[in-house]
């Protein structure tokens, strides 16, 4: 297929449109690394990324899901690395959702570039959990480390927090209807605040204990992904009795598990 390419003066416009939406800072910005196919856009001298080992937990997806020809929802796709990776892999389409307007803006600049606008919808606005039944169905969901924001990003700032484990119930329960496989991460702290465990422990036994009955016969487990140390780079394994123990030395993140979920229920 030819592609025309864009005038040089135009191309310069979007890529310094675009380098400024990713500096513009924010509560949950640069928390993901720029997209392969935009880094040759973006100057790299200027950008400060605060990965969260993205590169890591897209192979561990990739070894398991095949999103060639899948219609993906991505919920609170931040800078869209995962929405841009799984085009690339050959994703049909993605439908993209972030709360954050300047996220959104980069997401929608950066598929113009990279001449995704047929295969990308960008929605700016949080994901209406409680109103999934009424929406379009997805071969696989993206819901990374966005519930536990309940109550501050999104949702009733007065729930308590035994409140906000049953939305995070109910809305794992609601998408269960709109998707065939769900890929999931939960922080360990409500709102993100360390003075506020979700779990007594911190423990991962705590979290997947609280996941396997939250999706009670809503969902079958195809795997759980655990960080590990490997010669000193990071890789995501399958659950196991030594890496589900708390490893401190990895951080917070690093110990939440990656839940790979396959939806039985009636649609």
């Amino acid at each position: 297929m030819f592609i025309i390419p864009l005038p040089r003066e135009k191309n310069m416009q979007d890529e310094s449109k675009l380098q400024e939406l990713y500096q513009s800072a924010s509560k949950h910005s640069n928390y993901q690394i720029i997209p392969s196919d935009l880094e040759k856009y973006l100057n790299n001298d200027k950008i400060d990324v605060k990965s969260r080992n993205e590169k890591e937990r897209l192979k561990y997806f990739s070894e398991n899901i095949n999103v060639n020809n899948k219609s993906i929802l991505d919920i609170g796709g931040n800078t869209g690395y995962f929405t841009f990776e799984l085009l690339k892999q050959g994703a049909a389409h993605v439908d993209y959702y972030e709360g954050n307007n300047v996220h959104a803006e980069f997401v929608k600049e950066a598929s113009k570039i990279l001449q995704f606008e047929s295969q990308l919808k960008v929605h700016t606005g949080y994901f209406l959990f409680e109103e999934v039944q009424c929406k379009k169905k997805y071969d696989v969901i993206f819901l990374l480390n966005v519930l536990h924001h309940i109550g501050d990003d999104y949702g009733d700032s007065f729930l308590s927090k035994e409140k906000a484990l049953e939305s995070i119930t109910t809305s794992l329960k609601n998408l269960a209807y709109i998707t065939d496989i769900l890929v999931f991460q939960l922080g360990f702290n409500w709102k993100g605040e360390r003075n506020s465990p979700f779990f007594k422990n911190g423990t991962k036994k705590e979290m997947i204990g609280f996941v396997k009955k939250a999706i009670g016969e809503f969902y079958d487990i195809v795997s759980i992904g655990i960080a590990e140390i490997d010669n000193k780079n990071i890789i995501y394994n399958e659950v196991n009795g030594l890496n589900i123990e708390r490893q401190d030395e990895l951080g917070e993140f690093l110990n939440r598990p990656i839940f790979i979920l396959k939806t039985h229920v009636q649609k």
